[in-house]
């Protein structure tokens, strides 16, 4: 428990604050917005928590604190900002003006940039679950698929993940007609490229860099944050109630990760892992799909706990299994 007392504390802090921004509609909008927030990333924590779990424990802590202030009036503030910014042209704190005194224009402008947005962070989300997809694994959960000479085949190619990528990529192209949509595509299939390029130099035998895994699971919690941040729109147009609600629930996602690292729950619970970067894969397709159709957060959200449930469940099971 002590791991959330934390979240706890700022959650009650955010509640009071929106209260004094809305009143008690304004407490229930900001409590959806953090249910929202955990279940579009969970997944998130548990990977979050693999990548730590290889990081320099130094770090680990660097993570837990600077990440935080990141996560919340980064992704969830400013981000948003500076890309109505770019797009009107306006200064950031003119954009600021904007999104408090006419919200709905605001929204209209972020929302006219989601194509783009999707693009890029489901690019990078693909990635990651690609990059899983097609790994050694010594532990094998959908062993049809995953154990099958045909995935042994593909394994083996060279540059497997970014072949299959750059064909989704294309085919993207070729059903949105739109340039935007495929440029902003292949810079998120880049930048995982190069964050894992910056690693490699980066990092000895056995710990993960600790500059290049801090930006890894920066920019990993910054694509999490795109459906949520857009989504969060549909319950308001107030930014600070989206900042509250989306940081509080970034914040619990947090403790989280700590407590899976600190209990060693992935090397516990065997299909975690893979179930969370399968929710991953789902999520990355559901981002792409946003771009010509519209899909509720909450299915998204939805499918990917529930992928991490039976994930643990089956894990649960197997270790019952071994111990009996």
């Amino acid at each position: 428990m002590r791991y959330f007392i934390s979240s706890f504390v700022i959650m009650a802090i955010g509640l009071i604050a929106a209260y004094f921004l809305g009143g008690l509609s304004a407490i229930y909008i900001t409590t959806l917005l953090i249910v929202l927030e955990i279940s579009l990333s969970f997944d998130n924590a548990v990977v979050n928590a693999k990548v730590l779990e290889t990081m320099d424990p130094v770090w680990q802590k660097r993570f837990i604190l600077f990440g935080m202030p990141i996560a919340v009036f980064g992704m969830r503030l400013v981000f948003p900002l500076a890309i109505v910014s770019i797009v009107t042209g306006m200064g950031l704190m003119e954009t600021l003006q904007v999104a408090m005194n006419q919200p709905s224009e605001y929204e209209k402008v972020l929302k006219a940039t989601e194509s783009t947005i999707f693009a890029f962070g489901g690019a990078f989300l693909l990635m990651v679950f690609l990059d899983f997809f097609f790994g050694d694994h010594e532990v094998k959960w959908v062993t049809f698929v995953e154990g099958s000479k045909t995935m042994e085949t593909f394994s083996g190619v060279a540059n497997i993940e970014l072949i299959t990528a750059i064909m989704v990529g294309i085919g993207l192209g070729h059903i949105t007609q739109d340039f935007g949509v495929v440029l902003a595509f292949m810079y998120g299939v880049l930048l995982h490229s190069l964050l894992g390029m910056l690693d490699h130099f980066l990092s000895s035998d056995t710990v993960k860099s600790g500059i290049a895994g801090f930006i890894y699971l920066e920019v990993l919690d910054a694509s999490f944050s795109f459906d949520g941040v857009i989504g969060a729109f549909a319950l308001t147009s107030n930014i600070f109630i989206i900042m509250i609600g989306l940081g509080v629930g970034a914040m619990f996602v947090r403790s989280i990760t700590l407590y899976f690292v600190e209990h060693k729950t992935l090397s516990e619970f065997r299909y975690l892992e893979h179930g969370a970067h399968y929710a991953i894969g789902i999520l990355a397709i559901i981002m792409l799909m946003k771009i010509t159709m519209h899909v509720s957060e909450m299915v998204t959200g939805t499918i990917g706990i529930g992928l991490i449930t039976i994930a643990f469940l089956h894990s649960l099971w197997e270790n019952k299994k071994a111990n009996a």
